[in-house]
């Protein structure tokens, strides 16, 4: 049994799907069952870098915000109605999150480098958080769809770019909301992610990529492609179709632009090779 936990197959993908269907089959016809992603986030940190935030590292603030986020959006459903405002408030908050996780290691490089990362950084989360928040949370397939793209877009990219850990984190990630979106394929009725599903799913992936592109080999533009992620989401789809095919659809979107943010990673690990 040892063996099986330790596998990180069932670590980063199997353990946190089952946990993140579960919840999803429960709370799925609630407004909580974007709960499936921090349920999925919280079994992967168990299984890799338990519970403990001391010394508070990049990697410790970036659990701290898997947990903060679905919180903070609970709560703004709950006591908020959707508008754009709430949108941009959400955002510049993912902002400043990526500032405080990342400062303290772009400060120590150089300027240039530091500059480019940091815009990358700031600027890839900003535009995910808000773009999601306006056109993903009403809309469960495509919020379960995108969550989908971007945990296993910046899981995969953070493998390709040299960090095993943030690869397991993102497909984690991905894995929550696959489970999510395929709990309403089950059921045949669309769930409203509201922010409780769509900020964590925006946010904690992105922050993944942008530890992967400062504290490893992830290409900056690799993490502004897989931005595009949730714009993928929004393409059309017939909307007379099953849910099931909408889901499939709708998936497939989402993986083609994070294949493509992958894609570009490996072909410099490629050439970099050669």
């Amino acid at each position: 049994m040892n063996d099986i936990l330790n596998n990180p197959a069932v670590q980063g993908g199997v353990a946190p799907f089952v946990a993140a269907l579960i919840v999803s089959l429960i709370l799925g016809r609630s407004r909580f069952g974007g709960l499936a992603l921090v349920a999925a986030f919280a079994t992967v940190v168990y299984f890799v870098a338990g519970f403990n935030f001391t010394p508070l590292t990049a990697t410790r603030k970036i659990i701290l915000l898997g947990f903060a986020a679905p919180i903070i959006g609970m709560l703004a459903d709950f006591a908020f109605k959707p508008t754009r405002i709430g949108a941009m408030v959400f955002a510049l908050a993912g902002a400043a999150a990526t500032l405080w996780v990342f400062w303290p290691i772009l400060a120590q490089k150089e300027a240039p480098q530091a500059w480019l990362f940091g815009a990358t950084a700031v600027v890839s989360i900003t535009w995910s958080i808000g773009f999601s928040q306006i056109y993903l949370t009403g809309h469960g397939v495509r919020a379960g769809a995108a969550g989908l793209g971007l945990g296993l877009g910046a899981g995969i990219g953070a493998i390709l770019g040299a960090s095993a850990s943030y690869g397991l984190y993102g497909i984690a990630v991905g894995a929550g909301a696959g489970a999510y979106l395929l709990a309403q394929m089950i059921r045949g009725t669309k769930s409203e992610a509201g922010a409780t599903f769509m900020l964590p799913a925006a946010l904690v992936p992105g922050l993944i990529a942008a530890g992967a592109m400062v504290l490893a080999e992830l290409r900056w533009y690799s993490l502004l492609v897989l931005a595009l992620v949730p714009v993928a989401a929004c393409l059309p789809l017939p909307e007379k179709a099953p849910l099931w095919l909408q889901a499939v659809l709708v998936s497939i979107y989402s993986f083609m632009v994070a294949g493509a943010a992958c894609a570009l990673n490996w072909q410099f690990a490629s050439n970099a090779a050669a």
